[in-house]
């Protein structure tokens, strides 16, 4: 206990709360930006067990606001989540990982969510596609999430508390879903630290069974502007919402829910992901020239293609970079795979 000697002076954890985050269980979803510093201030906490689920490898663009990773990891071409466990066992060996390097799909989800006790989850994602998933997953579990988003220097986070607090589906009836993204407006380091030690807070406060300190309201911030703000959203919370509603239906659970074409934040990269959930890196690797290969381990597969790189995941998926337009990815995409 002595590692964790000034946190459990905090009387509102104490030996008592430290020792309940021993013995939990934290699924973070995204280990970009916010999932890195999340996952980065759990270990240091103490939580017992941190499962870890990324689509992405670490690039050199991560480092200006990615804390986990370093120029080692962008050589090496490293999943983020396997890059993250590396970093995170050397933090705090007691605390217990488990990796999955792959899309958050709903199906990957559920599976981890009825496999394993997840006491809470945690948004580090880009993209609204997966948030309500993740949204539709926690009321179906009865799990609670704590949402996490920022781009420039601004900033909103909430706990979603299912039964409770109005869920994403119920307050995002009442905002536009477009708007800035890293891509236009960019992102400051210390927007995504911030964000990310909030979400932490609240994460902190549950775990220790504090729940009566919970914010409950949607806090904004804007650290170029020095503006901040809370919003009561509990009157957004509606009976017929098909998420948390009386009868819900988990609309964004069914299989034609997600894209399978979408352009990465930031990134001048589009994903692929393909019906199938597996590919062989090897045969792969077989079929190209030597010379139009980049990169090769057992997680990827890195080759050109013109003005463009393509990146083959083990699970099927592929990245590629140098468009963010769709159609553009679709060609170049389909002359290698059917």
């Amino acid at each position: 206990m002595s590692r964790y000697s000034r946190q459990a002076r905090f009387q509102p954890i104490g030996d008592k709360g430290q020792i309940q985050l021993q013995n939990k269980h934290v699924l973070i979803i995204g280990v970009g930006a916010l999932g890195a510093t999340v996952a980065d201030l759990l270990t240091r906490a103490g939580v017992g067990t941190l499962s870890l689920i990324d689509r992405d490898f670490v690039d050199l663009s991560n480092l200006q606001r990615q804390t986990l990773y370093n120029e080692h990891d962008v050589k090496r071409r490293l999943p983020k989540a396997s890059a993250a466990k590396e970093r995170l066992q050397s933090i705090n060996s007691n605390t217990t990982f488990y990796v999955y390097n792959e899309e958050a799909t709903v199906t990957r989800l559920e599976q981890l969510v009825k496999q394993q006790a997840i006491d809470l989850m945690i948004d580090g994602t880009d993209n609204f596609d997966i948030r309500f998933i993740i949204n539709d997953i926690a009321h179906k579990y009865h799990i609670p999430w704590i949402y996490g988003a920022c781009v420039g220097a601004s900033s909103l986070s909430f706990f979603i508390t299912p039964t409770v607090s109005a869920c994403l589906h119920c307050i995002m009836r009442h905002l536009p879903r477009s708007g800035p993204t890293c891509d236009t407006a960019g992102i400051i380091a210390p927007a995504s630290q911030i964000t990310a030690a909030l979400q932490v807070t609240e994460a902190l406060k549950y775990l220790t069974n504090n729940q009566q300190a919970l914010r409950g309201t949607v806090w904004s911030f804007d650290l170029w502007q020095n503006t901040q703000s809370t919003i009561d959203v509990s009157t957004l919370k509606y009976a017929a919402c098909p998420t948390c509603g009386t009868n819900p239906s988990y609309p964004y659970l069914q299989p034609d829910a997600t894209t399978r074409f979408a352009s990465l934040c930031g990134r001048d990269t589009v994903q692929i992901r393909p019906t199938y959930h597996h590919r062989d890196l090897r045969l792969l690797h077989e079929q190209l020239p030597t010379k139009k290969i980049t990169h090769y381990n057992d997680f990827l597969l890195s080759f050109q293609h013109q003005n463009y790189t393509l990146t083959a995941f083990k699970d099927g998926r592929v990245f590629i970079h140098g468009t963010a337009d769709i159609m553009t990815a679709k060609k170049i995409y389909h002359h290698y795979f059917t």
